[in-house]
């Protein structure tokens, strides 16, 4: 099947994976069709289809080594026919783990062809300057790689056997998958005393679990930890402040220091 455009399909809170998989779709030179964003709310019951002769880019964080459990939901709602895609995972410079495995196969599941895979690095969600974690990335480096990737897997798709070979891409990962069970009782505070209730937060967060009024009140059941609020906040009114995550953040940035580059799959 000739693709003769390229479409991205990425969950991302923070933007990152977002930034990564459009320096990916660039790198393949083809004309962009709509992109499929699986970030807000309303994606958790919509229903979509891949654009027909495209190849897609599809892109997801990862957590605690897996995809988290709501990209998950919102990729079972997205159908392909046969569309071949490159997909990506992006990690906070610890471990990917089961995560691209996991993405490869619900692909195939929803009537993708992945013919090529990558794992990036991109900056951790509980990064801070104080106890940075890949703090900054991806950088232009990761960007310029994301780039030569795309054009790898545009290369891969001119090839006669790409959508012939005997499936699946084998990526690494195992069965059973590492288990992940995310908290349901953390999520980011709000400093009063800091807030100009612009609401940045609110639609930052991608299960709306954010409400505005006198002031912000926050469902953890609803929180994914994707750290999307606090990243967007513009007055740094939005923190974390709970024992997890600040010995998460500090064993991670003490042993995640070394750079890791991209792993690709083609």
């Amino acid at each position: 099947m000739p693709a003769n455009l390229v479409q991205t399909i990425c969950f991302s809170p923070t933007r990152t994976t977002a930034r990564i998989v459009a320096a990916i779709a660039r790198g393949t030179q083809l004309p962009a069709a709509e992109p499929l964003d699986l970030t807000p709310p309303e994606a958790r019951t919509r229903r979509s289809e891949a654009a027909q002769d495209a190849l897609a880019i599809i892109g997801a964080p990862v957590y605690g080594g897996r995809i988290p459990p709501e990209a998950t939901l919102r990729l079972r709602r997205l159908r392909a026919h046969e569309t071949p895609a490159g997909i990506v995972v992006v990690y906070g410079n610890r471990a990917y783990e089961d995560a691209l495995l996991e993405l490869r196969d619900l692909a195939i599941e929803q009537g993708f062809i992945p013919i090529a895979a990558a794992a990036f690095v991109g900056e951790h969600s509980y990064s801070t300057e104080v106890m940075p974690i890949a703090h900054g990335r991806p950088d232009a480096l990761d960007l310029a790689q994301a780039q030569e990737f795309g054009a790898l897997v545009r290369g891969k798709l001119a090839t006669p056997s790409a959508l012939h070979q005997p499936p699946p891409l084998q990526v690494p990962g195992s069965y059973p998958h590492r288990e992940w069970i995310p908290p349901t009782d953390v999520a980011p505070i709000t400093n009063e005393a800091l807030c100009v209730r612009c609401g940045d937060c609110a639609r930052a967060c991608p299960t709306a679990a954010i409400a505005i009024g006198e002031v912000v009140l926050t469902d953890p059941a609803a929180c994914i930890l994707c750290t999307a609020c606090v990243k967007t906040c513009p007055t740094g009114a939005r923190t974390w402040d709970h024992p997890r995550i600040s010995r998460s953040r500090e064993w991670l940035s003490t042993n995640c220091r070394e750079r890791k580059s991209p792993e690709l799959y083609v």
